[in-house]
């Protein structure tokens, strides 16, 4: 079976750099291994380089070595004997014999060293010795002994084409050594195939097999892998070995079909073979793959550790949208790994046949789930805020709320409702704040609108009266024409040091504040908001005078007539927990200077709609004296998530496949929700009305926002007449 094509699929990279490993080089006559590419063709030249003559003194000369090497137990010191014959009589016969048995007795010492220098010497210089093909296989071995592992690959697989028998056998071993060293793992991987179908014995025949495993495991490239499968005969030995790695690559590339070619092949041809076990439940769970069980469910979600406050109140709100639907919950403990979603998200494919995944909430876990959910081609609704998640594949859908949705709605109501055109930033310098400041500035700027000034800081400060002086043109005073004409007048008076001061001062503090902003946006925590709207009010930013009668009295409060009221806008952080008196934190720790602002979230628990009143009272009821508290937006959205797929699953043609429900989900519109009237886009994104909530002195309320909208509409339609 022609194996390569789909592996190239995903290998090519691979394939490509192994094919170019292999360039044609030159050998210097030293033989050294430089570490380079591995050479092809023989190192050595096909003719002598020296016509070597017989003479007989240098014949006397060698007989003399060899009595005194004999005589000597130091091999060493024998080796440098036949030397110098080598150096007194280097163009005669008798010099590269005595070159050979140099470098015989320097490989019996062990230095390999020098054994590869005269054995090296000697074959470049005459490749036709009489003893050359011992000279190369002892060449080769003290290559192998000093890393020069390329070299002695080269060599040893030309010495092996040449021979037959135990000797071609030894050689292969060797070779297969050398190309395991050199990293070579596909030649490696060649010759113990090779050597296991010649092996004799069930002894000779297991060894060699347990090359093949351990170059199969984690050694040799899946290309490898493939190029020895493709015309292996069944006969041999490592059939099995290289077959079932084969069927495990395809199914880490998910290439279902010739996964399943691939396993029962195999336990056609080796049903009793160790690996059978293995492959029989690999060819299961790859069937199991497709068959979805209708009526249940996956959940991914931190049950323990760091994050299991976060798991369990989502979990909450799945287990009440489900609640008395007969749809079976299987939950998987992320904990907060991503290697443990991962395998999370297959088990609930294979093992336990989820039809749809809820979760997971965290950003990394979110992309390993949509990535496996994608290869499985099993529907996730992720509940991450991670930017970009359903693009990861179509079997990908998002219910939560985002920073582009709430920029999105705080402008829309800004612009389209309230009339707004022009804005300030303040924001703090974290991802959320960097990113929901973002997004808003390109929704005030696609809508036809200005940013007039963006602040900001870090996202410990306490104080900002620099933030607040910088927005209104009160920090760089020598930037403003008023200040320095103040400066001039001063300064032409005749006054004492005093009275300079003081003046300085009043002109200094009577420079009027540039309010060209009809609202400030920021996307901060509660508590930071607490802090900076009294911080505005010093620099005569009013924001709390939504009423006009409200802006008259600060007016005779501060004597100045030229105050413009500012409205803060702010996001899903502004909301708070109630305090002591029983109003949001923020409206107690903000007083007056937090009142009239507006801020958008993804739930709120006073809100009137219908279906919202009737999720918060059947949470109250299951779980308040659990929780002692009130559900929030991770309960609204696990519970809306869980019952969108309870309202699929419930209707006439429900979904019996997993393209089915993906398609249902993706065509879902207009679920009346807790959280709002949610469709999926054709991104997979949920899109909802949020909670537009404004702060008065008696607390948090929902703005009605269609009203107001067509409130305005009708204002703007009387003007016009």
């Amino acid at each position: 079976m022609d194996v390569l094509p789909t592996l190239r699929r995903s290998l090519v990279i691979a394939l490509a750099l192994l094919l170019t490993a292999c360039p044609r080089t030159t050998r210097t006559p030293s033989g050294g291994d430089t570490g380079g590419d591995l050479p092809s063709g023989d190192p050595f030249p096909t003719r002598p380089s020296v016509e070597a003559k017989k003479d007989p003194t240098a014949d006397a000369a060698l007989a003399q070595a060899s009595q005194a090497a004999r005589a000597t137990p130091d091999k060493r010191k024998a080796a440098e004997a036949y030397l110098s014959v080598r150096k007194a009589y280097p163009a005669t016969t008798a010099g590269q014999d005595a070159l050979y048995q140099a470098g015989v007795l320097f490989f019996e010492s062990r230095d390999f060293v020098n054994a590869r220098k005269s054995f090296n010497e000697l074959l470049f210089e005459n490749p036709l010795h009489s003893r050359a093909d011992d000279a190369k296989h002892k060449l080769a071995v003290s290559a192998m002994e000093v890393g020069a592992y390329r070299d002695a690959y080269q060599t040893l697989s030309s010495l092996a084409e040449r021979a037959s028998g135990a000797e071609r056998t030894q050689l292969l071993n060797e070779a297969a050594r050398a190309a395991a060293g050199a990293g070579l793992y596909g030649q490696a991987l060649q010759m113990a195939v090779d050597e296991a179908g010649q092996a004799q014995g069930a002894q000779a025949q297991a060894a060699a097999v347990a090359k093949v495993e351990a170059l199969v495991e984690g050694r040799a490239a899946f290309v490898d892998i493939a190029r020895v499968a493709e015309g292996l005969s069944p006969s041999n030995p490592a059939w099995p070995v290289i077959t079932f790695k084969l069927a495990r690559v395809y199914y880490h590339l998910r290439d279902w079909t010739r996964l399943e070619e691939t396993l029962n092949r195999f336990l056609a041809q080796a049903p009793g073979h160790a690996f059978a076990p293995q492959a029989r439940e690999l060819l299961a769970r790859a069937t199991r793959r497709v068959e979805a069980r209708p009526r249940t469910v996956g959940v991914l979600l931190p049950m323990t550790g760091r994050y299991q406050p976060i798991g369990e109140a989502v979990l909450r709100g799945i287990q009440l949208g489900l609640e008395g639907s007969g749809v079976e919950l299987v939950v998987k403990d992320t904990q907060g790994d991503v290697n443990k979603t991962g395998q999370a998200m297959e088990q609930l494919a294979f093992d336990d046949g989820a039809i749809a995944v809820l979760g997971p909430l965290l950003a990394d876990d979110s992309k390993r789930a949509a990535l496996v959910a994608e290869e499985l081609q099993v529907p996730l609704l992720t509940m991450s805020r991670q930017d970009g998640i359903t693009e990861l594949g179509s079997y990908v859908f998002r219910n939560m709320l985002t920073n582009a949705a709430q920029a999105e709605a705080i402008a829309d109501y800004a612009m389209n409702v309230k009339g707004y055109k022009r804005f300030a930033l303040l924001y703090p310098n974290i991802p959320y704040g960097v990113e929901l400041a973002d997004a808003f500035w390109d929704q005030v700027v696609a809508r036809g609108g200005g940013v007039r000034g963006a602040e900001r800081y870090s996202h410990d400060q306490t104080t900002f009266t620099t933030e607040a002086k910088k927005l209104v043109g009160r920090y760089y005073l020598d930037d403003r024409g008023d200040y320095i004409e103040g400066v001039r007048d001063v300064q032409g008076e005749n006054l004492d040091a005093f009275r300079r001061r003081k003046a300085m001062e009043k002109v200094k503090s009577g420079v009027e504040p540039i309010i060209d902003f009809d609202a400030i946006f920021m996307p901060d925590d509660w508590r930071r908001v607490s802090l900076v709207a009294p911080a505005l009010a010093v620099e005569d930013i009013v924001t709390n005078a939504c009423d006009p009668r409200d802006l008259e009295r600060i007016r005779k409060t501060t004597g100045k007539k030229e105050l413009k009221t500012v409205t803060l806008f702010g996001a899903n952080q502004w909301s708070s927990p109630k305090g002591r008196s029983g109003l949001p934190e923020l409206v107690e720790r903000g007083g007056k200077f937090v009142t009239c602002s507006v801020f958008v979230d993804g739930f709120f628990v006073d809100s009137q709609r219908p279906a919202t009143r009737r999720f918060v009272a059947q949470y109250r009821e299951a779980y308040r004296a659990e929780t002692g508290r009130d559900p929030g937006l991770l309960e609204a959205i696990g519970y809306d998530s869980g019952r969108m797929l309870r309202q699929l699953m419930e209707q006439k043609d429900a979904p019996r496949t997993r393209a089915q429900m993906r398609d249902a989900m993706a065509n879902l519109k207009n679920f009346d929700g807790a959280t709002g009237r949610t469709s999926f886009n054709e991104k997979r994104e949920a899109v909802k009305q949020l909670f537009l909530l404004s702060i008065d002195n008696k607390g948090v309320t929902e703005i009605n926002v269609e009203k107001e909208r067509q409130n305005a509409a009708s204002a703007s339609g009387g003007s016009g007449t």
